[in-house]
């Protein structure tokens, strides 16, 4: 075996030597610069108890779904708490805000997820969605009446509605006598449409034994109810709404209902809940105004229930045209807009041979539900 030759290597030019580096020694009277990398985040030395407290005043206080949406996409710890049982318990109604054009089936496990954590709110939503939307009555009442236990207002007034109509189910289905109880439970927490339909009831002796002077104190203290609401909200340019009014003249049909409403007040029209604004919202991005077969909507905008069956509402005595769910939307409605649009029609009286064509007063006969004239 050969021996390897070594080669020398050929070098153009001088040949000068590396210098050894010298190392930089940073004086002491300058401090050097944070290290990002081994230093603690501030949010990760606070407890998860003081967040989770600062996330459920967060979420009650909240005023549009963005407001927890925004947490949640802050970073992961965030997110983990934001999803407490505890957290999703205290959420506001406008936090759990669904749009209906927004609908899908994460939504549905979020607000499922919200029941599961004890939220009324959620109850109350999910169970109208159910109900009206989804057309899962029983599971949708169920939930309603989960939230009625824990005494939620308006999952009480919604139940009292059911009731009322029979919702669900035929005509015979209708239990007035649990209906007003259910109203009255609401008005004692202070829900302003349940004290009108129960002040409406007492007048009209609708599952009730009549009591005018006593419906009338119950009108009385809704509209007072309803204006303190206002005057408390601190909406802007009150002088522009809080003048008296004289409403115009309306003819008198006889049976006259007066609903004391608004003192001699332009109060304006009280807040939608989300709830129904998601079932005025649903029926109109599928379908317009109504529900499809032969089904009517409640003609109040901020209602949105629609029929589960033909002729459940009873409609304007006066007029025929628009139909309610309740007296509290008819009364509602009467201030807003159908007080100065009601005008008498007689053909709708004649409509049919028969059967639900020949309609009767609040359905004590075999036609279709009416409802009385307002004043």
């Amino acid at each position: 075996m050969l021996p390897s030759r070594k080669t020398k290597r050929v070098f153009s030019g001088d040949f000068t030597p590396a210098r050894k580096r010298r190392r930089c020694v940073v004086p002491s009277s300058i401090s050097p610069a944070p290290d990002n990398t081994t230093g603690a985040d501030l949010l990760d030395s606070i407890p998860d108890d003081l967040v989770i407290s600062i996330l459920c005043k967060l979420g009650s206080t909240s005023r549009c779904p963005a407001d927890f949406i925004n947490v949640l996409m802050t970073c992961k710890r965030l997110k983990g708490l934001a999803m407490n049982p505890l957290v999703l318990s205290r959420l506001s109604p406008k936090a759990i805000a669904v749009k209906a054009h927004n609908w899908s089936e994460y939504s549905h496990r979020f607000l499922k997820r919200c029941v599961d954590a004890g939220s009324l709110e959620a109850c109350y939503t999910l169970g109208m969605i159910r109900f009206y939307c989804l057309q899962n009555r029983g599971n949708g009442a169920s939930l309603m009446a989960k939230a009625a236990i824990s005494s939620h207002a308006p999952a009480l007034y919604s139940l009292a509605v059911i009731q009322f109509n029979g919702s669900g189910g035929s005509k015979n289905d209708k239990d007035l006598r649990a209906g007003v109880a259910l109203c009255a439970r609401a008005a004692f927490l202070g829900h302003v449409d349940a004290l009108r339909e129960l002040g409406h009831c007492l007048q009209d002796g609708y599952g009730v034994p009549q009591n005018v002077s006593e419906g009338r104190r119950f009108l009385v203290q809704a509209n007072a109810r309803e204006l303190a609401a206002v005057l408390s909200s601190g909406i802007q340019a009150r002088s522009t709404w809080l003048s008296l009014s004289q409403p115009p003249q309306v003819p008198n049909h006889g049976q006259s209902c007066p609903l004391l409403s608004d003192f001699g007040c332009n109060v304006p029209a009280p807040e939608t809940h989300p709830a129904n604004r998601f079932l005025a919202d649903w029926f109109a991005v599928r379908g317009g105004d109504c529900p499809g077969d032969g089904l009517r909507l409640c003609s109040h905008v901020g209602c949105g229930r629609p029929e589960t069956r033909k002729h459940e509402f009873r409609r304007c005595s006066v007029c025929g045209v628009v139909n309610y769910c309740s007296r509290a939307c008819q009364a509602l409605d009467w201030k807003l807009r159908h007080k100065m649009d009601c005008a008498p029609v007689e053909r709708w009286l004649e409509e049919g041979d028969g059967g639900e064509g020949n309609v009767q007063i609040d359905g004590n006969g075999n036609g279709e539900n009416v409802l009385l004239p307002m004043s």
